[in-house]
């Protein structure tokens, strides 16, 4: 594999250098095409359109408000052309609101779908005052989505909210997929919320490319309630022959604790890190239960709220998204997850999953 097309940026209280760049070689005829060569590793260099996959992870010491991932997302929507579609759990960052509101000024078709909890927000307000078109999840399950697609032809998703707590004070991860494949599964399901009002229970099962390949690497995608992710997630686990890594907002599902124990006899190496506040005054959560079992799984240690949705299996496979691993997330909520393929985009997981494992096991 040839360095070519995976990226990794972090911010941190001042804005951090790319941490990793790799690429990945070749080029499939429905693909863009890249055929310049990737600038200087500086922030500035995720505008290069020789990246297929970028990763982003937020960073809380980061208290001055600038340079958090939402900066990368932002110069993407400014070059966006002739459509932006965001599902959106909330959002209050005034940067996105203004570069929303700025694609729509100059003629970009902006469409947005955004949970009916955050309707009263003062930026989604504004949103709508400046003429974009927005449908409100008005049904008892949470439209529980973090994600834009952009000119068809590209998808960011994760567990960052687009809110100042999310892209500043939270622990999360923020994707970008430059794929006319994949922006073409988001694009159905955005539609079935936008278009035709179906959330939660009665989403349907249509995704048009569920299992496709990018360059090489074999990307997976999910929509709850409908395509039956944990299953999905457990079969991995179960598939799993060395290490299981993983970092969660909240964990309550009994069939997933269970095939992590199953694991663990098997001797496969079980690591995680859960939200210490989620954890604390949820119910039914099941770090007790993996901790009592003697597996290496610890409360996060950090001020404010780990909210990553992130599972890295063989340091091979990485699952992402908005989905928690909860009955809600399964059954109720609209959700999206990833499952890509890649030891490179792994280990750019793994880097993010250490340094918060390693605070969380020495401060427990």
């Amino acid at each position: 594999m040839s360095e070519n097309k995976i990226t990794s940026f972090k911010t941190l209280e001042w804005l951090w250098p790319v941490l990793l760049i790799f690429f990945l070689a070749g080029c499939k005829p429905e693909e863009p095409s890249w055929l310049d060569p990737l600038p200087s590793a500086t922030a500035s260099a995720n505008n290069s359109p020789d990246q297929i996959i970028s990763i982003y992870f937020t960073a809380p010491a980061n208290d001055d408000f600038k340079g958090g991932p939402d900066q990368f997302l932002v110069e993407a929507l400014d070059q966006a052309r002739t459509g932006i579609d965001a599902a959106l759990y909330d959002l209050n960052l005034w940067s996105v609101r203004n570069a929303l509101i700025r694609a729509h000024d100059r003629g970009v078709s902006v469409r947005m779908v955004i949970e009916g909890d955050s309707q009263d927000r003062r930026e989604i307000q504004e949103l709508i005052e400046a003429g974009i078109p927005i449908v409100f999840d008005q049904t008892d399950s949470l439209m529980h989505n973090k994600f834009f697609v952009i000119d068809r032809g590209e998808v960011w998703t994760g567990s960052m909210n687009m809110t100042m707590n999310g892209a500043y004070r939270h622990l999360n991860n923020l994707i970008r997929v430059r794929s006319a494949l994949l922006a073409e599964n988001y694009s159905m399901e955005f539609e079935e919320m936008f278009l035709d009002r179906f959330f939660g229970e009665i989403s349907l099962e249509n995704t048009p490319h569920p299992d496709l390949t990018i360059d090489g690497v074999r990307i997976e995608t999910y929509f709850s309630p409908d395509d039956s992710t944990a299953a999905r997630i457990m079969q991995l686990i179960l598939d799993a022959e060395e290490s299981i890594d993983f970092l969660y907002y909240s964990f309550t599902s009994d069939g997933i604790a269970d095939a992590l124990l199953f694991q663990d006899t098997q001797g496969v190496q079980i690591r995680g890190v859960l939200d210490a506040y989620q954890e604390r005054t949820g119910l039914g959560g099941e770090y007790q239960r993996l901790n009592d079992f003697g597996l290496d799984v610890y409360l996060d240690v950090h001020p404010e709220k780990l909210h990553h949705k992130v599972i890295i299996i063989d340091n091979m496979i990485v699952i992402t998204g908005s989905y928690n691993m909860t009955r809600s997330a399964e059954i109720r909520n609209d959700e999206n997850t990833l499952i890509i393929h890649n030891e490179t985009l792994a280990a750019i997981y793994l880097g993010e999953f250490d340094w918060i494992y390693e605070d969380a096991s020495q401060g427990n």
